[in-house]
Formats: structure tokens, sequence, C-alpha cells
């Protein structure tokens, strides 16, 4: 009987399905997942891929980490995730005044409590659209989205009312692009009286150009696929270096939030941070410690 009323209503009603959800979320109201994102249980994803995944996941053009901070990407995640729990009428979409922003946290820590999410949103420090503090919400927001999202189909663009997300810079399909181009047309050169025949060494010019043109072009498509392999390789290297820098800036803010939690002035235990500077992750191993170092050379 349930799937024939499902049946039967979504052919009378399009967004009945939607309807559904909300219905179903508001008396069988589930809890949702949490999670704990440290050093040891991030991901490591560089800002690129992350960027990349908020783009694809709500048809959005985000360039940078920190046009996160108006927080309305967060609030139709949460949407996505947990239809009904937050009113994208409310959010501000496309805004850069402060006290919107504001608003738009506020939506997304009351979805946060209605959903028993313990993570406190640090709205201050997200405000002020610093990277550090933006990537690494984002970062657990990320984990977050992986353990609650069920992959249900979502329109993000619809849902929204087709206002746009992010600069128009970072999803390829931007405002710069959709502004028609102006053709300038060329200045043709003033006319010169002929003296009714061609001078034999231009002639002889241009037929050397002519000829020398297959080996240049040669030439220019090996030089563009070295240039091109280069920049594979940079990119690679850069990719890399961001991991790592991530890994280990992770471990001094695990660090700083140990001494931070010792009251009284008390020094923090020696093991803990051992501990935390000799976790691994895939890519990173510690350093072996039965390699005696090498003999200094002796001086005479």
């Amino acid at each position: 009987r349930l799937t024939l009323l499902l049946a039967v209503g979504v052919r009378r009603w399009p967004d009945f399905y939607r309807r559904f959800q909300i219905w179903a979320y508001e008396i069988f109201l589930e809890m949702a997942v949490n999670v704990f994102s440290t050093s040891s249980t991030a991901d490591n994803l560089s800002r690129h891929d992350l960027l990349s995944w908020i783009n694809s996941s709500l048809a959005a053009s985000f360039s940078k980490v920190e046009e996160l901070c108006s927080g309305s990407a967060y609030c139709q995640f949460m949407d996505m995730m947990f239809p009904g729990t937050i009113q994208l009428k409310k959010v501000k979409f496309n805004t850069n005044l402060e006290h919107e922003y504001i608003n738009n946290y506020k939506l997304l820590q009351a979805s946060f409590k209605k959903m028993n999410v313990d993570k406190i949103v640090p709205v201050d420090k997200l405000i002020k659209g610093k990277f550090q503090d933006n990537f690494e919400f984002l970062q657990w927001f990320k984990k977050f989205f992986d353990a609650n999202y069920d992959g249900s189909e979502y329109d993000a663009l619809e849902m929204r009312g087709g206002e746009p997300l992010g600069s128009g810079r970072g999803g390829g399909g931007g405002m710069a692009s959709a502004m028609p181009r102006r053709t300038v047309a060329p200045v043709k050169p003033a006319a010169r009286p002929s003296t009714g025949r061609t001078p034999a060494a231009s002639r002889i010019g241009v037929s050397n150009k002519a000829g020398a043109g297959v080996p240049r072009n040669n030439a220019t498509n090996q030089q563009v696929e070295e240039l091109t392999n280069q920049m594979v390789e940079m990119r690679l290297t850069v990719q890399g270096l961001e991991k790592e820098r991530d890994f280990y800036f992770g471990k001094l803010r695990e660090i700083e939030m140990l001494c931070q939690e010792q009251d009284d002035g008390a020094v923090a235990p020696v093991q803990k941070i051992l501990d935390i500077l000799y976790a691994t992750e895939d890519g990173f191993a510690a350093p072996d410690e039965d390699i005696p170092p090498p003999a200094e050379d002796e001086e005479y």
C-alpha cells in the first residue's frame, strides 16, 4: 500500500517525494552521526579536491576556500542530508555582508541542534574569511557529510531557486565565460603605389618561410608537450607539499590543544606529545630509531 501511495503521489505532485522525505524526518527523526576529525582521522584532501567536491555537489562555482565563510554552502548541504531541517528560503546565498553570514550560521547551528550534532561552529573565526579556520571546518564537514549522506538525488540549483553560489570563477561556467566577446576588425594598412613588378628578394623570402614552416611546427609541438609534462609534474609536487603541510600543521594543532587543556600551568604529558609527533598516515612513516647515527670523522 505504501508503494502504491508513493507511485500515485509522484504522478500527481512532482514534489511529492520531497514532501514525503520531510514528513518522514519529522516523524521518525533520525539523529546525525557525529564525527571527530584530527590529523590522524582526516583524509588529508587538498583544498582543490574539496572545492571540486563542493562545486560538483551544489552546482556552485567557488574558487577559494575563504569564500565558504558565508555559511550558505553548509546550510544547503544540511538540507541535502536531512531534508526539512533547515529553511533554504531564509539562507542568504549571494551576499558579502557579515551580518548575513551570521544569519546563515544561526540557521546552521539550529539544524545542528535539531539533529544532535555535537560540533561547535566557530562563527567568529569563520566569518573573518581566513583560510586556515575555514579549511579546518571544511575538512570536518566533508567527513561529517560522508558519514551521513544516503546518496539520494538532489537538485541543488533548483532547491535554492536558481541563485548563484560562489564567485563564478571556480566552476568553469562563471560570469566571465557568459560575457559576449567583442571582435575588433583588423586595420588595413595604407595602400602603397605599385611599381608593376614584385622584387625578387621578397619572392625569395616568401618561399623560404613557406619551406621552413613544417619543421618549425614540429618543434613547437615538442615544446608544448615538454611544457605540459613539466606542468603535470609541478602540479603533483605542489599537491604533495600541500598534503605534507596539512599533515604537520595538524600535529602542531593537536599539541597546541593538548597544552591548552592543562590547567594551572601544568606541563603536558611528554608521552602524549611523542604519540602525536610519531603518529603515521598513508604516505608518511616514522623515522627508524634502530639505525645509529654516522660516526663523526676524527680530526688529527
